[in-house]
C-alpha cells in the first residue's frame, strides 16, 4: 500500500523545499489535540494547553477535526492556487491571505475532508450544491460529536463567516503561543529546506528523497515518487491546471507523520518531519507476544491506520475498509483482548481507538508506520 505521485519528465527546478507557517501551526495544534501521537512533545503540549485562555481552548475544540484525526488541506492553501507556483507564504499572515483566496467550494471541500474518507482522491460534487454530498458530510460530522456537527452545519450554511472565524482563531493562536514557536523553529526548517535543495542539486532526486524520509522512494524508472503508507492514493505532479511540481514542507512538530496532499486539483505536497524523538521502551515478553499476535492480521494493521489517529465507530470503519460491520467487530474484539483498543460511548455511538501509549511500547517502527 502506498501513495504514488507521477513525475515523469518533471524538471528538478519544479521541486520546491520550503517551510509553511500555517502548516506548522496546524501541526502544532494536532500535537496539542493528540499528544499520544507525539511522545516527544508531551512536556510542550501539557505546558501549552494549560496556558491557553479558556475561550481560545474552547474555540480550538470546535474546529479540532481540521487537524486532529485527519489533517485538512486548508493548512496548505498555496497548493490549490496556481499562481503561487507551490510556494507557501513567508509568514503566517501571508498563508492566511492565501487561505482567504480559496473559493468557497474548494475551502469547504478541504475543511470537510474528515474521518474515514475513501473519496479523497476523487473529485466529487461540492456539498454546497449537492444534497447527497452534503448529507454524507453531515453524517460523518455527526459521528464525531455535537461540536463537530455544529461546525459542519455552520460551514455549509455560511462559508465566508466560518472562514473569517477560523482566521481569527489562527491569529489568536499565533498571539498565544505560535509566534514564539515559529521564531524558535523557522531557522531550523529553513536550514533543512536549503539542505534538501542542495542535495537535490548535487546528488539527484533519489538521494534527496532518502534524506526526506526512509518511507519515500523513487521508482527505478524515475517516473514516480512512492510514499510507503497504510493507505492508497495516486496523483500527478504534471497537472497544468494547478502548475507542474511538488512542494516538500519540513516540520519540527510532525514526527511520526509523513503527510501527502494529493487531492484532485491541488499541487502534490509532502509534509515531512525533520527530527524524531525517542520512544518508551518495549513491553514484557508475554504482552509483546499477545499484542503481536493480535496485529498479525493484515486487516487489523489497516484498522490501526484509522484507530491510531482518532476514535471511530464500527460503521465508519466498515465503510472505510469496505468490509461488513460484523467483520470489524470481530477484529476489534481480538485487539481489545490484547489491550490495544480503548472504547467509549458518545450518545448512540460507540467509539474505538488505538491506545498509542501501549502500542508505542511495541517499537517506533510500528508507531511510525501506522501514523505515517
Amino acid at each position: 500500500m502506498s501513495v504514488m505521485i507521477d513525475i515523469a519528465g518533471l524538471p528538478h527546478e519544479r521541486l520546491v523545499f520550503r517551510p509553511a507557517p500555517l502548516a506548522e501551526l496546524c501541526t502544532a495544534l494536532h500535537a496539542l489535540a493528540e499528544p499520544g501521537h507525539h511522545p516527544g512533545l508531551h512536556g510542550w503540549a501539557t505546558a501549552t494547553n494549560s496556558a491557553l485562555k479558556p475561550d481560545l481552548a474552547d474555540r480550538l475544540c470546535e474546529a479540532d477535526f481540521l487537524w486532529a484525526s485527519t489533517f485538512s488541506d486548508i493548512n496548505m492553501p498555496f497548493a490549490a492556487l496556481p499562481d503561487t507556483h507551490g510556494q507557501p507564504g513567508a509568514t503566517l499572515a501571508e498563508d492566511l491571505d492565501l487561505l482567504d483566496r480559496l473559493s468557497d467550494d474548494v475551502f469547504v471541500d478541504a475543511a470537510l475532508e474528515i474521518s474515514c474518507s475513501r473519496h479523497y482522491s476523487l473529485k466529487g460534487p461540492s456539498p454546497l450544491v449537492n444534497a447527497k454530498a452534503r448529507a454524507a458530510a453531515l453524517e460523518r460530522a455527526t459521528a464525531r460529536g455535537p461540536r463537530q456537527l455544529d461546525f459542519a452545519k455552520r460551514l455549509l450554511e455560511d462559508p465566508p463567516a466560518v472562514r473569517a472565524w477560523l482566521r481569527r482563531l489562527f491569529e489568536d493562536c499565533a498571539e498565544a503561543f505560535f509566534n514564539d514557536v515559529w521564531q524558535r523553529v523557522r531557522i531550523q526548517l529553513a536550514a533543512d529546506a536549503r539542505h534538501k535543495t542542495e542535495v537535490l542539486r548535487r546528488k539527484g532526486l533519489a538521494e534527496a528523497l532518502a534524506e526526506v524520509s526512509s518511507a519515500i522512494a523513487l521508482t527505478e524508472d524515475g517516473a514516480r515518487i512512492v510514499v510507503d503508507k497504510l493507505g492508497t492514493g495516486r496523483t500527478s505532479a504534471l497537472d497544468p491546471a494547478v502548475g507542474a511540481g511538488i512542494t516538500f514542507v519540513p516540520s519540527a512538530f510532525g514526527w511520526p507523520h509523513v503527510l501527502v496532499g494529493h487531492a484532485p486539483g491541488w499541487r502534490p505536497v509532502i509534509h515531512y518531519p525533520v527530527a524524531a524523538p525517542e520512544l518508551p521502551g518495549p513491553a514484557s515478553l508475554d504482552l509483546l507476544k499477545l499484542r503481536l499476535e493480535a496485529l498479525s492480521h493484515p486487516m487489523r494493521m489497516r484498522l490501526c491506520r484509522y484507530l491510531g489517529r482518532a476514535s471511530y465507530t464500527t460503521g465508519e470503519l466498515a465503510t472505510a475498509l469496505e468490509i461488513t460491520p460484523p467483520e470489524v467487530s470481530r477484529h476489534i474484539a481480538v485487539m481489545k483482548k490484547a489491550g490495544l483498543i480503548t472504547t467509549r460511548r458518545r450518545g448512540r455511538y460507540v467509539l474505538h481507538q488505538l491506545d498509542l501509549t501501549v502500542v508505542a511500547r511495541l517499537g517506533s517502527d510500528f508507531v511510525e508506520g501506522v501514523l505515517r
